[in-house]
């Protein structure tokens, strides 16, 4: 699994945090920022569920 981001798109709702915290955090204007771009198996579902739950679809799961 890979994690890309397009911060661009990002609206700063923070769903990615509260889903999966040990993957995602935002910085100082509350967009997204990855702290892992290839998360730990034990944090797949967390991460698709953040994937599923951004409301501007700024977060892409790679299943690879």
């Amino acid at each position: 699994m890979r994690i890309t981001v397009d911060a661009d798109l990002c609206v700063g709702a923070g769903q990615c945090v509260l889903s999966a915290p040990g993957v995602f955090d935002q910085d100082e204007d509350g967009l997204v920022r990855v702290l892992h771009s290839r998360p730990v198996p034990e944090d797949a579902d967390a991460v698709r569920l953040a994937g599923e739950l951004c409301p501007a679809h700024t977060i892409t799961v790679h299943e690879d």
